[in-house]
């Protein structure tokens, strides 16, 4: 199968840069040009771009604050943050000519999933200690009922390492499912039906980049919360 040339290709040879990689410093370089462009416009009357960018993370540090406390909201607020823009950036350049996603790319996705897991349980013993351990045992405390929080604590713990697969292929496989129908329907109906698709594909990257964002938030905001 011939493989997409794409805008890249011109500056990378794709054999020694993947599209993922390249891609991915790519949107890195976006979202750092754009903050520093903030940065040194910003204004106590927000307009324009200043604007759009407050009300996208203020919404996102609410859903921290919301979700997780004021006080750990704040403190993850970068991470959770960080993660949306960057997928978000991702998912929007795939509809872009010339460009790719590189949140098609299952390794981009894990390359994400594995910081949040692991940071949900640094800050989970940095929030609880060695009492974090009582998230995995379940709610009950009882000598009698040791038999049953062994088998919560295995249950826990494979719900805990499924996490990362599970965020990385959500997202890997709706954005590979995009990019397959926006190709057959050009290729059916260049002019018509693909108009419809990208507004469809809008609208899947931006869900995508939130529920990417929610479930990170959650697992986070169940660390550090008091166990049951």
């Amino acid at each position: 199968m011939h493989e997409e040339k794409l805008l890249m290709d011109i500056f990378l040879n794709s054999e020694t840069v993947p599209h993922f990689v390249s891609y991915a410093f790519l949107a890195s370089i976006i979202l750092i040009a754009v903050s520093l462009m903030m940065r040194k416009s910003l204004s106590l009357v927000p307009s324009g771009m200043q604007n759009l960018m407050e009300t996208v993370l203020e919404a996102i540090l609410n859903l921290c604050e919301e979700n997780i406390g004021q006080h750990w909201g704040r403190r993850l607020f970068p991470l959770i943050g960080t993660i949306f823009l960057f997928i978000l950036v991702s998912n929007f350049m795939g509809l872009i000519p010339g460009f790719t996603s590189p949140t098609s790319n299952i390794n981009t996705n894990a390359a994400m999933a594995i910081p949040v897991f692991l940071a949900t349980h640094f800050y989970g013993l940095r929030a609880h200690g060695i009492g974090y351990i009582k998230h995995f045992v379940g709610p009950i405390r009882s000598i009698f009922a040791l038999p049953l929080m062994i088998l919560m604590f295995f249950i826990e713990v494979i719900g805990h390492l499924v996490r990362p697969v599970t965020l990385s292929i959500r997202l890997f496989g709706n954005m590979v499912a995009k990019h397959i129908i926006l190709g057959v329907l050009a290729l059916i109906a260049p002019w018509f039906i693909p108009v419809a698709i990208l507004s469809l594909g809008v609208l899947v990257s931006l869900i995508q980049a939130l529920v990417f964002t929610l479930l990170s938030t959650l697992y986070l905001a169940g660390a550090v919360e008091e166990a049951h």
